[in-house]
């Protein structure tokens, strides 16, 4: 591990042995905030893992040059994130990374493999049914028109982040459960010459059902987090219709907001 000015090497047996961190300090920003946001980056990049041990802090503070109150604090500060667990007789162990997708018209699958977050996907439904109102209005079909069912679990690192139920025109792309499960919707959509064009979406929050629960790993009552969207190909055909639900404890949207001038 590096440290501006001073040169350390991790012993064997922890994760940290395979990461560089470079702490500046001559940096008005604290050492411990320095540390704290470098194992923040290495955990949501798949570096750092659930499970990886970090070693107790006596270690971390000789392993990295730094004092023992700092490595706490940086512990601490992601501890308080839900991100690290402190366990008797173990040490420092990593629980999950939290996903932070962007707010735009992209697959979740897609930005979870591009943050390293080991994407799965298991399929729960996957069949032709009459669409209901809602769909209907969505997907521009008649009310009990056939329309494409899709309903899977997403996962990363092997455990549930979000349930999808999507709704697609019948006919508008070969839907295969074995490739569903292998990649993402979009993805699929792309690779059948349909180009997404915009979508409308909504956002909220709400808490978990027994069934949500039993199927993302949380409590009944949990916080969750819900889109609603319906995606346009470049023609101004509706193409898709989901609606989503997300891990609140695992799961964020990340947007920037602009002031207009």
């Amino acid at each position: 591990m590096t440290v501006t000015g001073d040169r350390s090497r991790a012993g064997t047996g922890c994760a940290l042995d395979t990461l560089d961190f470079m702490l500046d300090r001559s940096s008005p920003v604290p050492l411990y905030h320095q540390l704290s946001q470098q194992l923040e980056a290495a955990i949501e990049r798949g570096r750092l893992a659930p499970g990886d041990l970090l070693g107790n802090e006596i270690d971390l503070s000789v392993r990295l040059g730094l004092s023992r109150p700092t490595v706490r604090q940086a512990i601490q500060a992601l501890v308080d994130k839900g991100l690290l667990v402190r366990r008797r007789g173990v040490g420092t162990q990593v629980v999950h990374s939290q996903v932070k997708r962007p707010l735009e018209l992209s697959s979740l699958y897609d930005d979870l493999e591009a943050a390293g977050q080991g994407p799965g996907t298991r399929v729960l439904r996957n069949e032709h049914v009459p669409a209901p109102a809602d769909v209907a209005a969505a997907l521009s079909v008649a009310e009990g028109a056939e329309v494409v069912l899709l309903e899977r679990l997403r996962f990363t690192h092997g455990r549930p982040v979000a349930f999808l139920c999507n709704y697609l025109p019948a006919g508008l792309v070969e839907t295969g459960t074995a490739r569903l499960e292998t990649t993402g919707l979009y993805r699929m959509m792309r690779a059948a010459g349909i180009t997404l064009h915009s979508a409308r979406q909504t956002i909220g929050a709400r808490r978990a059902t027994a069934e949500e629960a039993a199927r993302l790993d949380e409590e009944e009552g949990a916080a969750l987090l819900t889109m609603q969207r319906t995606a346009y190909d470049d023609t101004g055909r509706a193409v898709e219709y989901g609606t989503h639900v997300y891990r609140a404890s695992r799961y964020a949207f990340d947007f920037r907001l602009l002031v207009r001038p």
